[in-house]
């Protein structure tokens, strides 16, 4: 059963042919139940009618019980086309008996106290008989007893009539059930089949097409809702990834041409001109630096986006900050510039749950990158807490952003300039890092103008404990 629609309709109609069974089962032990009920019913009206003449006659005629009961006039009264009656003494001879039992006998009726009677279903040759013993008392003691016996062979004929209908109806309404179960299941299915060509029918090329079940607010219609949300979440992805080829590209094209240019003046000209080789080797080892750092880019960022093999451990985050500051103090002085360490709140530290190498390269880009493109004035850094959050701000004077750039500076090989210029050193990889190693650590970077001009980036990560923090200290190069 591969098909949908057969597993549906095969549990649908093997259900309902079950709850059928039940209630056929039920109505049948019902129906023989209110049969063999109305046998006991007319045992024991049979019964008490024989007590009511046997007192009669005890007080009319006073006659012995036994005369009473033996009389055959009364059994054959008190017999019927299904009632038998015989009388039996205490010690179970048979004083009597209805003419329509023949030769047939009940067997003797153990003994019973007075007032107390017993039914118990007797297999006779001509079929069933409920049988239905009372003794009858007389001064005191039990005089006789009275065996009433009901035939069970018309119940019984009436209950196999019934079964048999019962079975008919049974098997009607199973076929019944599994052809409407066929049905009713093929309209559910059918919309899936639709869906199924549908999506069969979008390749990696027509990624802009969407469904557009908009009119069905069923599961079918979430389903393909969720689809074309889907659609638009590759499409996006295979945007990205396809500028992501054409700017790592661009990006690496230049410095394989500067390799290759420097490699054909070695090999043409090194033996002729000392200056031309000395210039040619530190263009091919400065180009090759370049693309060394953007190949580690590119491995950084794969290894932010997988999130899942990052090793994770408790840091004291102004710690970190405070010891990549203090690396980065040489070259911020080269350029004349005051690179400044201060925690936010002196009273504690934040202590977050990371990887201390991908934090550390996060707080390495952001001073960097201030570094780099401020060229004069400061670069501040900060550590400190908002709420459950740990912060780390990084602050410059440069030139700042442009506000239509600012949404894109976490992009992979943006640069302000559209015409990629290589006027500014770097791989265009350094902030993309800081957002997907952010991102992994389920935190968040933004970029803001900062008053009086300049940049100011702003990291949260989730707090995991603040803890007592030493009195400030402030590092600070100039």
């Amino acid at each position: 059963m591969h098909s949908l629609r057969t597993r549906i309709a095969v549990s649908y109609a093997v259900l309902l042919v079950a709850v059928i069974v039940v209630i056929a089962v039920a109505l049948n032990f019902a129906f023989g139940s209110i049969l063999f009920d109305e046998a006991r019913a007319r045992a024991l009206y049979t019964a008490d009618e024989i007590a009511r003449v046997t007192n009669s006659g005890l007080s009319v005629l006073n006659e012995p019980v036994e005369l009473i009961l033996a009389n055959q006039y009364n059994l054959d009264h008190w017999a019927g086309p299904s009632t038998l009656i015989q009388i039996d003494d205490p010690q179970g001879d048979t004083l009597g008996k209805s003419s329509n039992m023949g030769g047939f006998r009940f067997p003797p009726a153990a003994p019973l106290q007075a007032g107390s009677q017993r039914f118990t279903v007797l297999h006779a040759d001509f079929g069933n008989v409920l049988v239905l013993d009372r003794p009858i008392a007389s001064n005191g003691r039990v005089a006789a007893v009275v065996q009433i016996g009901e035939k069970l062979d018309i119940a019984d004929a009436a209950r196999e009539r019934a079964q048999l209908v019962l079975a008919i109806v049974t098997i009607v309404a199973s076929i019944a059930v599994i052809l409407a179960s066929y049905a009713i299941a093929r309209p559910a299915i059918d919309p899936i089949n639709r869906l199924t060509e549908e999506i069969e029918e979008i390749g990696s090329d027509r990624l802009d097409r969407r469904l557009g079940w908009p009119k069905r607010s069923d599961e079918v219609g979430k389903l393909a809702a969720t689809f074309d949300a889907m659609l638009g979440r590759l499409a996006e992805a295979f945007a990205r990834e396809r500028q992501f080829i054409s700017d790592a590209s661009h990006e690496l094209k230049t410095p394989l041409t500067v390799i290759n240019a420097n490699a054909q003046m070695l090999a043409r000209w090194a033996d002729r001109d000392p200056k031309i080789r000395e210039e040619s080797l530190q263009a091919i080892i400065a180009e090759s630096a370049a693309l060394a750092a953007m190949v580690n880019g590119m491995l950084t960022l794969a290894k932010a986006d997988s999130g899942e093999e990052i090793p994770r451990e408790p840091i004291p985050l102004d710690a970190l900050v405070e010891d990549c500051v203090r690396h980065l103090a040489e070259r911020a002085s080269a350029k004349n510039l005051a690179l400044r360490f201060v925690p936010l709140d002196p009273k504690t530290t934040p202590l977050v749950m990371g990887d201390e190498k991908l934090l550390r390269q996060v707080v390495n880009n952001l001073t960097e990158n201030a570094i780099k493109f401020t060229e004069s004035g400061s670069v501040e850094v900060s550590v400190g807490i908002a709420g459950a959050a740990a912060v780390v701000e990084v602050a410059d004077s440069g030139p700042g952003i442009a506000p239509e750039a600012a949404e894109h500076v976490f992009e992979r090989f943006y640069r302000a300039d559209a015409s990629h210029s290589r006027a500014v050193e770097g791989t265009g990889l350094g902030l993309a890092i800081v957002s997907s190693i952010v991102r992994v650590h389920k935190g968040s970077v933004e970029v803001r103008a900062r008053a009086g001009g300049g940049s100011l980036f702003i990291v949260r990560l989730p707090l995991l404990e603040a803890l007592p923090n030493p009195p400030e200290s402030v590092i600070e190069s100039s």
